[in-house]
C-alpha cells in the first residue's frame, strides 16, 4: 500500500512491502526515476523482509522543493522517514543515486543501518560539464530532452532490442520526473565528494555493479569497495546501469543473500 508523509517540510511517498514483523528492508532509487524501479526485486525479498520503498524528494509521489539540494539533505529525508514511521535501523538498498544516499547514512547515520547494499554508484561523479549539459537540456526541453540518451545509458543495446515493454515503463517513469526535481539532484550528485567519508562506514556492505554501466563504472566501484573496510564486491554481466531491471535474477540472488547473511547474524525479532 503506498502512502506519504510528511518529512523534512516535504511529503514523501512510500511503501511497504512483506509481513509487518520482518526486519526493514529500506530502497532508494535513481535519479529520473521512482520507487516502481524495485518492482523487480521485492519480490524476492518481501517473503521475510518488510519492505520500504520511498520517493526521493523531486521524484514519483514525493513533493518538490526548491533547489539546490545535497546528498546529505537526501539522506537527511531518509532518515527522517524512518523517524516519522518509528523505525530504528534498516537493511539499506540504494542504486545510482539511492547508493550516494547510502553512502551517507553509513558515514553520518551508522546506528540506523545493519547492511547497505550500495548498486551501480560512485562516489564522486565527475565531470561538471557533463551535468551542466543535462541540467540545460532539462531547463530548455523538460525529460522528453533526456530520455532517449538515458535509456542507451541504462540499460545495453542487446536489453534494448529484447525487451521493448521494460523499455517503454522506463521511459514513461523517465518522463515522469518534473525538471525542478531533476535538476535539484543533479545538481547534488554533481557537487558530490564522498570519497573519504567511506573511511567511516563500518556496515557489513556489498558494492554491486554492472559490468557494462557506463554510468557509474566497475572502477569506481572498486573505490567504493577498497575505501570501506570488509566490504564485498558483485559485478553483474550483461548488465548496464539499471542492473536490477536489465539482470534481475543475478541482483536479486546477490542482494538476498548477503543480506541473508548478515540478518541470520542478528538477534531475532521478539
Amino acid at each position: 500500500m503506498s502512502d506519504t508523509i510528511k518529512v523534512n517540510g516535504v511529503e514523501i511517498g512510500f511503501r511497504f512491502d512483506g509481513p509487518k514483523g520482518g526486519r526493514v528492508v529500506l530502497m532508494s532509487n535513481s535519479l529520473m526515476s521512482d520507487y516502481s524501479m524495485w518492482d523487480p526485486t521485492v519480490p524476492a525479498l518481501a517473503d521475510r523482509y518488510r519492505v520500504l520503498r520511498y520517493d526521493t524528494r523531486g521524484h514519483g509521489r514525493s513533493g518538490t522543493t526548491p533547489g539546490p539540494y545535497s546528498i546529505a539533505q537526501l539522506a537527511d529525508d531518509a532518515v527522517g522517514l524512518l523517524d516519522a514511521l518509528e523505525i530504528g535501523k534498516v537493511h539499506f538498498v540504494g542504486l545510482s543515486m539511492g547508493g550516494m544516499i547510502g553512502q551517507q547514512l553509513g558515514a553520518r547515520y551508522p546506528h540506523r543501518v545493519h547492511s547497505l547494499a550500495l548498486c551501480d554508484t560512485a562516489s564522486e561523479m565527475p565531470p561538471r560539464g557533463m551535468w551542466e549539459e543535462r541540467i540545460g537540456i532539462a531547463r530548455s526541453q523538460g525529460a522528453a530532452g533526456l530520455v532517449d540518451s538515458t535509456i542507451k545509458r541504462w540499460f545495453t543495446p542487446a536489453f534494448i532490442g529484447r525487451d521493448p515493454e521494460s523499455i517503454a515503463w522506463v521511459r514513461k517513469m523517465i518522463l515522469g520526473t518534473g525538471v525542478e526535481g531533476y535538476v535539484a539532484c543533479a545538481g547534488a550528485m554533481c557537487d558530490m565528494a564522498q570519497t573519504t567519508m567511506l573511511l567511516k562506514v563500518k556496515a557489513p556492505t556489498l558494492v554491486l555493479v554492472g559490468r557494462d554501466d557506463t554510468a557509474c563504472t566497475v572502477d569506481q566501484s572498486i573505490v567504493l569497495h577498497r575505501m570501506i573496510d570488509g566490504s564485498e564486491m558483485f559485478v553483474i554481466e550483461k548488465a548496464a546501469h539499471l542492473s536490477n531491471i536489465e539482470q534481475p535474477d543475478a541482483f536479486n540472488g546477490a542482494v538476498r543473500a548477503f543480506i541473508d547473511r548478515v540478518d541470520n547474524s542478528l538477534p531475532k525479532i521478539k
